[in-house]
């Protein structure tokens, strides 16, 4: 009888810590009983089931989320549950900058390319635009903004630019009106499409559309929660960069 009463008021080892300083703590939504460590304050689950994702795995995720994959497509490749897939991709996506690194650039001969991606936000309904300016020599994406079509766009997508393109770079864009008012007419260069001064940028436009979902007309992957949306795209532009400096 003492030894069944032990057995029933014993508390296990904590796996994080190693203390055994546990307490009960409630239980699973399956009904298992639920520790605490009064140590390190972490909960456990005695001989828990719980799968470990390796980094191996997570660094196969990161590379999926760079294509047109969808999360359920990714849990049901990679063998993880959507829920923590949802959460291990909301956490990436909310320590993604929203700000472009861009590498150094002497001041001299310059040459920009801008354009603006549309794109349908399925729940407001209304149309979205993703401003972006490219260097032509480099590659490298030098300007973002997500917002509408609207003058005050185009301003910011102008002030996410460093200072050295601000002041002496020459600016290649369509017939948008909003361009003209914000960029300087001496370095500013509205041009057709078929002249291919813009080709570089549409190109870059394309291949966003291609690896981001969420950009996808008529997709069933926009994502419900804004933030998400965002970080996708910049996700991206970010990995696009450093191929680039690569």
């Amino acid at each position: 009888m003492e030894y069944f009463l032990n057995f029933l008021n014993r508390r296990p080892c904590c796996p994080y810590c190693q203390g055994q300083q546990t307490i009960k703590n409630g239980s699973t939504h399956n009904k298992k009983q639920k520790f605490k460590c009064k140590q390190c304050g972490k909960q456990f689950v005695e001989h828990s089931t719980k799968k470990k994702i390796s980094q191996e795995t997570k660094n196969l995720i990161d590379k999926l989320l760079l294509d047109k994959n969808s999360l359920a497509g990714i849990a049901r490749s990679v063998g993880v549950f959507p829920t923590w897939l949802q959460n291990y991709v909301n956490n990436k996506y909310a320590q993604t900058p929203g700000k472009l690194n861009v590498s150094e650039k002497a001041k001299g001969k310059l040459i920009i390319e801008c354009d603006e991606l549309g794109y349908l936000e399925r729940k407001k309904d209304n149309q979205q635009w993703v401003w972006l300016a490219i260097d032509r020599k480099t590659r490298e994406i030098v300007g973002v903004y997500i917002g509408d079509r609207s003058r005050i766009s185009a301003q910011k997508l102008w002030e996410s630019l460093r200072p050295v393109y601000r002041q002496c770079a020459v600016c290649y864009t369509d017939f948008w009106v909003y361009y003209e008012k914000v960029i300087a007419s001496k370095r500013h260069k509205p041009i057709g499409k078929e002249s291919g001064k813009t080709s570089h940028i549409e190109r870059f436009n394309n291949t966003l559309r291609q690896r981001v979902s969420r950009l996808v007309r008529r997709t069933l992957s926009l994502s419900k929660n804004l933030e998400n949306h965002l970080g996708a795209i910049w996700y991206f532009i970010h990995h696009y960069n450093e191929c680039r400096a690569g």
